[in-house]
């Protein structure tokens, strides 16, 4: 291992959603699917998480002491808009208030608008399922962007439409629970369309915001790089998965399976998210790890190479600034979290494009699924005493902000064990 220095336009930081960490809100999708307990493998839900909507000072004090540069995290639509087209300005205030004590810590918000989670209300007229959810989110994108209008300068419209659809309506894994593949189609493509009213009405209101939208890439290897079946596999793995969602978000080009939508075409991004965690392989239409390569704790390998292909393949195609808006791992014991931080801004640390890294999660939280049973945070967090500790590798990363890159003294410490 070597010393590399990040490039001068990536700023680093921690990304989280509203409804793994903040706690205390009953009238969420996902407290009503979880809330007797059988739902997560740990029986847990997400009415305490972390608490971090009553002990956020605290929480920013923390990633002000850790050096974090940016903060990506996500309001709950469910607290704001409480009721259909009723809008509760307390909770607004709150946010407000979020916002400005990170500005005023020198640490910069992306506000994610949209992730995962829906007000019961919504979800009870079809959620993304409805015709008309694209004009419903638009509305509360309305209401949220004029009250942050001069605090709030870039925005993540929706977080992951295609692991959203994919869990609720294909693999019968969250939510809904079904498995049908016209109401994932049908589900990605209202996602898509709400990003594109979401991102006009937001430079509507404020011309000069930075509006992107994130998506779950993964990358698809075939498992023999000769055989030209798998490499056929391994595209079609791409387009239905990454390819398509993003095209459609990106300039309004619905292709199969999404189908036409009658959207005028353009640019609806400012910048490109990318949520990148894994590389699998792929054969006989099936995808997996690597199984020469080493897994974390949900049994993802841990494998490096393809954040640097999945950059160079949105720039190129895109051709606009990245932001690594997820990256993290699994890893209860902090056994391999510091040498996957630095094996993955090793392999970007160079690419001018990269101006954002945002570390996946800021401190162990509700994952949706796993509940608390997953860990991946830089901050170790014991539910029974609410009590946050940095671990080695949050320590690692926030010397790596420090220093602007890797240095000798940290490889001998963190890494070379």
């Amino acid at each position: 291992m070597k010393e590399f220095k990040l490039n001068p336009n990536m700023l680093l930081g921690v990304a989280t959603a509203a409804t793994q960490i903040e706690g205390g809100c009953e009238n969420t999708n996902w407290y009503n699917w979880s809330k007797n307990g059988d739902k997560t493998k740990d029986n847990s839900s997400p009415i305490i998480a972390n608490m971090h909507y009553k002990n956020y000072v605290e929480d920013i004090d923390l990633m002000k002491k850790m050096g974090f540069q940016t903060y990506r995290f996500s309001i709950e639509w469910a607290r704001i808009e409480p009721t259909e087209g009723v809008f509760d300005e307390d909770a607004i205030n709150h946010y407000k208030d979020e916002i400005q004590r990170l500005i005023d810590n020198g640490i910069l918000p992306l506000v994610t608008l949209h992730h995962f989670s829906n007000p019961i209300w919504f979800e009870n007229k079809g959620g993304f399922l409805n015709k008309e959810s694209p004009e419903i989110f638009a509305r509360f994108v309305e209401y949220v962007v004029a009250a942050f209008k001069g605090l709030v300068k870039e925005y993540c419209t929706i977080n992951e439409p295609n692991v959203y659809a994919v869990n609720c309506y294909l693999f019968g894994e969250w939510l809904n629970e079904e498995k049908s593949i016209k109401k994932t189609c049908k589900c990605v493509t209202n996602l898509a369309k709400a990003h594109i009213l979401a991102y006009k009405k937001i430079k509507e209101i404020d011309a000069t915001t930075i509006v992107g939208f994130a998506n779950h890439i993964q990358y698809f290897k075939p498992k023999n790089k000769y055989n030209l079946f798998y490499k056929f596999e391994a595209f079609l793995f791409s387009r239905y998965f990454n390819d398509a969602i993003t095209k459609a978000m990106a300039y309004g080009k619905f292709i199969f399976p999404l189908g036409f939508v009658g959207h005028k075409k353009g640019k609806f991004y400012d910048f490109m998210g990318i949520n990148y965690y894994q590389t699998n392989l792929v054969s006989h239409f099936k995808f997996a790890p690597d199984p020469k390569m080493p897994l974390n704790d949900l049994g993802w390998a841990l494998e490096p190479e393809g954040i640097r292909i999945v950059c160079e393949k949105f720039h190129k195609q895109y051709k606009c600034p990245i932001y690594i808006t997820e990256n993290g791992t699994a890893d209860k014991d902090d056994k391999f979290r510091a040498q996957y931080i630095y094996d993955h801004l090793f392999k970007i640390h160079d690419l001018d494009y990269v101006t954002r890294y945002y570390h996946w999660t800021f401190t162990d939280n509700r994952e949706w699924k796993e509940g608390m049973s997953a860990r991946f945070g830089l901050i170790a967090f014991d539910a029974k005493t609410l009590a946050k500790t940095p671990r080695n590798s949050g320590i690692f990363y926030s010397s790596i902000i420090k220093n602007r890159g890797v240095v000798q003294k940290d490889i001998e410490k963190f890494l070379e064990k």
